[in-house]
């Protein structure tokens, strides 16, 4: 029997894989699972936001709100849409801006104090230091606009084919050494981590107790997967859980393409792994 590690409150549920399902499907199904928590993933066809706002914004919110989950990270997307920390032009940057602010509004009004974050990109043909200047200067403005919410930023390692700026743990160390702002922290992508050739216990010795999120999933290592579909070691990422006394929310981030059909199923299966570490 495995030990007992997590609290029920750390598993999050997300909604990447409900691509061809209602918000109130997902919902009640991770609700079933077992779920308390969940990140909210504002894509569509669950959140329709935009640089101008986000559709029946109230109507989202209590439908939420009623399904009695807990939001724990508001995650705007930020890989498939034109909108991006690193973005080029005035007039990217300024719809950017209105697009990632609605994000934190959103978080704010659902009581949630996280939004999550990464680097951004910057184009194979243009000198890397550039966009990380304009990464640096977009997050220091998201930063203090977070602040003024009572929010903290958390930002992932993205993987290398997704981001020519921090793509490894210590480019991240880097850019939040060069950033120095008090309210943003790092977090863990378990497949960003895996495809880096990193390991948890290189992130713990290197940030600690500043860990403040994780995307927790399986993988080959490449891939989010649901737990029990890859090869990563559960038992050794909860060692480092244990030993660093990790508390936070851990984000079943599932997004790979054979679980669109049946999206709840996987939700069940994680869960069901995940539930004999729990401690109640």
């Amino acid at each position: 029997m495995a030990e007992k590690i997590i609290s029920p409150e750390q598993p999050a549920a997300m909604g990447i894989h409900y691509h061809y399902y209602s918000l109130n499907y997902m919902l009640a199904s991770q609700k079933q699972a077992g779920y308390q928590s969940i990140e909210l993933f504002c894509a569509a066809p669950h959140v329709h936001m935009t640089a101008e706002g986000i559709a029946n914004r109230a109507e989202l919110i209590q439908e939420i709100r009623n399904s009695g989950l807990r939001v724990v990270c508001v995650t705007p997307d930020n890989c498939m849409g034109p909108w991006q920390y690193a973005a080029a032009g005035a007039e990217t940057i300024a719809q950017s801006k209105r697009y990632f602010r609605h994000a934190l509004e959103l978080a704010a009004d659902l009581d949630c104090r996280q939004v999550a974050c990464h680097s951004g990109w910057g184009l194979l043909d243009e000198p890397r230091e550039e966009a990380w200047k304009r990464s640096l200067d977009f997050m220091s403005w998201y930063c203090e606009e977070a602040k003024k919410l009572g929010l903290t930023l958390v930002m992932e390692s993205l993987r290398a084919a997704e981001s020519n700026l921090v793509n490894s743990l210590p480019t991240l160390q880097q850019y939040l050494k060069e950033l120095h702002c008090d309210n943003i922290k790092p977090m863990i992508d378990t497949c960003a981590m895996a495809v880096a050739g990193e390991i948890m216990e290189d992130w713990f010795r290197a940030f600690g107790s500043e860990i403040a999120h994780m995307h927790f999933v399986d993988g080959t290592p490449y891939f989010h997967l649901a737990w029990g579909d890859g090869n990563r070691s559960l038992d050794g990422y909860m060692a480092a859980i244990k030993a660093n006394h990790y508390q936070g929310a851990l984000t079943q981030e599932i997004t790979d393409g054979r679980y669109y059909d049946d999206p709840a199923k996987a939700d069940a299966q994680s869960y069901r792994i995940l539930r004999s570490y729990m401690d109640s």
